[in-house]
């Protein structure tokens, strides 16, 4: 699919650099309603990790999801009841410390090619998204195109290196509270 249009909104950073990272395959049966880089009072980006709210469900297949992919994830390092219908969910990117500050610092096409090849694998290759994402971490082809979508001189977006508008830290920012600390879950 080609790119006619650029994104206009907001979107979560971490939901499409970061999420991928887990391995977990597009069009799971279990998936986060929305990912964030810190959560006010408890994490900040510094901490690299990747905060997920995840719904409460009692279905098999939830359950079933639940137990074999998400609580035995590698990553996963805190698990925290956040009301009657949410969990919070959070996962451990340390290991890829340098990964994660570029991204986190918009620097998406600099980030280890191996780690953008396992981004944009995430995404499924007939979806507009796939191109879109192609384009965020190999820029390269695309600045020509982007180029003329804004108007603007192609030496310019290669000065700026970037296709993708850095993470918003506020909109990547949790601000819920959890509504019983005593019953916060704490893994590892």
């Amino acid at each position: 699919m080609a790119i006619d249009a650029l994104y206009k909104s907001y979107f979560q950073k971490s939901k499409v650099f970061l999420y991928p990272l887990l391995g977990i395959k597009l069009g799971s049966p279990v998936v986060p309603e929305q990912t964030y880089l810190s959560w006010d009072g408890y994490l900040t980006p510094e901490d690299i990790k990747l905060i997920a709210i995840y719904p409460k469900r009692t279905d098999q297949v939830h359950k079933n999801f639940e137990k074999t992919v998400i609580l035995k994830h590698e990553r996963l390092c805190d698990y925290v009841e956040l009301n009657e219908t949410q969990n919070i969910l959070t996962f451990d990117y340390n290991d890829l410390k340098d990964d994660y500050q570029k991204m986190a610092d918009g620097k998406y096409s600099q980030m280890d090619p191996q780690i953008k090849r396992k981004i944009l694998n995430h995404f499924d290759k007939t979806n507009g998204s796939y191109t879109y994402m192609e384009s965020y971490l190999f820029p390269e082809r695309f600045f020509s195109l982007y180029a003329s979508l804004l108007g603007v001189d192609e030496s310019f977006l290669r000065s700026v290196g970037e296709l993708c508008s850095k993470p918003d830290l506020e909109k990547e920012n949790l601000t819920a509270t959890v509504s019983n600390l005593e019953n916060k879950k704490i893994l590892g």
